[in-house]
């Protein structure tokens, strides 16, 4: 007989709403809209009235809670939507706070600034301090899947170092962890000018150490309290360089090598790399916090680059003249960055 969980639900008006949408209300002696207008309404039908079945009764009538998302029954009613966004976003927040080691929760991405699509996820963070442990996060009973930690990086107490791909409240749900120890060691690392490059699934150019600041820069505190940042001014001064000096390495190996053996695919992909580091540099020089890569090109001005290697083939000479038509573009856009941020 599969198993339910009813004890975490009646922590507050909010975490019920989420539980209420998968109950047979056919068979339920209050309407999901009654049950929750009241803490004390919802904890009285809740009160000593779990039978065997796995129900909740009320003089004789029940109302389903929810199962564990492990727990596969045919039949059982998709989670739909039943919050509004302020609802929904206190309700997470607030949920993911009572998670030991847990101390701030914030929400990112297009949600944060505003630039998202009907559709678009929601990115939420967790900050905790000293252990944070994931089989507690999976506890909650969200549907879904939640790292270890260190579960998305290759790098040892990187700064990406996992997190959830998750459904809550019927909507696409990332939770990532972020260790504060570790942002305290990337703010004042990049108060010296210094940061580290950490490989990353799906990423180009690579994470920098200091996408937490930038997290934190265009976040929305939901609950909790994080660091303040602003951008590092030797930061500004030195990451340029150390991106560029990245995007030359690139472009010079995808000339004498690829484009010179016709090898098209390594000689875009190596383009690609460099445009990318390139655009780092840009941003950097201009004091742009970078959370990822989706928009990197058009934000450095770079995004002409498509045309350039759009009907490429494989001839050596046609690739030789890709690579320094790129070369070009992106050095030009990085040594005026860098000129602006001299003359500033």
């Amino acid at each position: 007989m599969p198993k339910y969980h009813v004890e975490y639900v009646v922590h507050d008006v909010e975490s019920l709403v989420f539980w209420l949408s998968s109950l047979d209300l056919r068979h339920a002696d209050l309407a999901g809209g009654t049950a929750v207008a009241s803490v004390e309404v919802f904890n009285e039908i809740l009160r000593g009235n779990v039978d065997d079945r796995g129900f909740i009764t009320n003089e004789h009538r029940y109302l389903m809670v929810a199962q564990r998302s492990d727990c596969k029954v045919r039949g059982m009613p998709r989670v739909v939507s039943v919050m509004d966004d302020v609802a929904f976003i206190d309700y997470v927040g607030r949920v993911l706070l009572t998670l030991p080691g847990v101390e701030a929760v914030t929400l990112g991405g297009s949600r944060a600034e505003g630039t998202n699509r009907p559709d678009s996820d929601w990115d939420f963070a967790l900050y905790y301090r000293g252990q944070f442990q994931p089989q507690r996060l999976r506890e909650i009973g969200w549907p879904g899947v939640a790292s270890e930690i260190g579960g998305w990086s290759a790098v040892d107490g990187g700064v990406f170092n996992g997190g959830a791909w998750l459904e809550i409240d019927g909507r696409r749900s990332d939770v990532h962890y972020r260790d504060l120890d570790v942002v305290d060691r990337v703010i004042a690392s990049t108060r010296e000018g210094h940061f580290e490059v950490e490989p990353l699934w799906s990423h180009l150019a690579g994470l920098p150490s200091y996408l937490v600041l930038a997290e934190l820069a265009v976040s929305k505190t939901l609950v909790g309290e994080v660091p303040e940042v602003s951008y590092p001014e030797a930061l500004r001064k030195m990451a340029p360089g150390v991106w560029w000096e990245q995007a030359e390495t690139e472009f010079d190996y995808a000339r004498k090598f690829h484009a010179a053996a016709g090898r098209l695919t390594q000689c875009v992909g190596l383009l690609a790399r460099a445009t990318s580091c390139a655009a780092h540099a840009v941003l950097a020089a201009r004091g742009v916090w970078v959370t990822n890569e989706k928009q990197l090109l058009i934000r450095a001005g770079l995004s002409d680059i498509d045309r350039v290697l759009s009907h490429l083939s494989p001839d050596p000479a046609a690739l030789r003249e890709a690579v320094d038509t790129a070369h070009t573009a992106c050095s030009e856009a990085v040594r005026s960055a860098r000129l602006n941020l001299e003359q500033a």
